[in-house]
């Protein structure tokens, strides 16, 4: 979240007379963010969140809305879109394309609980359940095929010993995953522990669905794992660990292949961060005056993920 078009009451005011929300009352610019503005809008009949999309492809909005649609109507606790009084969600403020959401109570939790993460393990795990039947379709823009392609443009940025990992990674994905026959579904895509509303241990949303797309699920579940089960050395808490898997696979339990890929699928979405971090500072500067993430922090976890033993899945 953050605001790099700004907007002013009377904008605003105007713009929510499409809706059924209630009379403007106040708007908060929200400082934090990378890609899209966003403000905290006040009515008189409650609480939203309008975001003003700066940057990406644009024509995928519709396959966000259509799973923000679908996912509420499970039950699921994401934010569905606001609809106009004309049953229309994707409109335009500012020259920009533009949502309007319910905001989600609570805030990012930092260090989860066990009961914070079983939440998150019962979430993920019912929406991965239903996400199954979703009819959007939207490739995966961070999948193997993009790792295969886009990591030469940082080999000449890297250290021998990391051009080496780096290569041997991607070699090793290419021939476990070649054929394998994965459940695939609706998934998130980046599911970070800043992309989650806790009031105390209730999860109050997962936001953000802005990398969502079709996909492996076990890809969006070790993404999870990764992030909310690491410390600063990378080495994963068992507690931690088993209290989001055995909330998940509650819900659905895991195939044979994707048992035996689990490990890999761990180091391959590490690989990931790993490598789009890196394109950021070194080939893709953001479009705005934002500081990049750390890559070190995801080669740290793909390290670990090599030397360490990761713990058994829950039965």
């Amino acid at each position: 979240m953050a605001v790099f078009t700004p907007l002013d009451d009377a904008q605003v005011a105007d713009f929510l007379t499409r809706y059924a929300v209630g009379d403007f009352a106040a708007l908060k610019g929200v400082p934090q963010g990378t890609e899209n503005s966003t403000f905290f809008v006040t009515t008189d009949q409650g609480e939203w969140v309008l975001t003003l999309f700066e940057q990406g492809e644009f024509e995928d909005l519709p396959f966000f809305v259509d799973l923000l649609d679908y996912l509420d109507a499970q039950g699921l606790p994401v934010p569905g879109p606001v609809h106009d009084r004309q049953g229309v969600a994707l409109q335009r403020l500012a020259g920009r394309p533009a949502l309007l959401f319910p905001r989600m109570p609570g805030s990012h939790p930092s260090a989860p609980n066990l009961a914070q993460c079983a939440a998150l393990g019962d979430a993920l795990g019912r929406m991965h359940q239903v996400s199954q039947r979703f009819t959007g379709q939207r490739d995966n823009p961070r999948n193997l095929a993009w790792l295969r392609r886009r990591h030469r443009e940082v080999l000449p940025h890297l250290e021998s010993s990391d051009q080496a990992l780096m290569r041997e990674e991607i070699a090793a994905y290419a021939t476990a995953f070649a054929d394998a026959d994965l459940p695939r579904g609706a998934i998130h895509g980046d599911l970070f522990r800043d992309n989650t509303l806790y009031d105390g241990d209730r999860l109050g949303g997962i936001i953000d669905f802005y990398n969502g797309c079709t996909g492996e699920l076990l890809f969006d579940l070790a993404i999870v794992i990764n992030d909310w089960t690491s410390d600063a050395t990378g080495e994963i808490d068992r507690a931690r660990y088993d209290a989001i898997l055995s909330a998940y696979l509650a819900h659905r339990p895991l195939s044979d292949a994707e048992r035996a890929l689990w490990p890999l699928m761990l180091r391959m979405t590490a690989l990931r961060y790993w490598l789009s971090r890196l394109l950021v500072i070194h080939v893709d500067p953001p479009a705005h005056d934002i500081t990049p993430h750390d890559p070190a922090r995801f080669r740290t976890l793909l390290t670990r993920r090599l030397e360490g033993e990761v713990p058994p899945l829950p039965a």
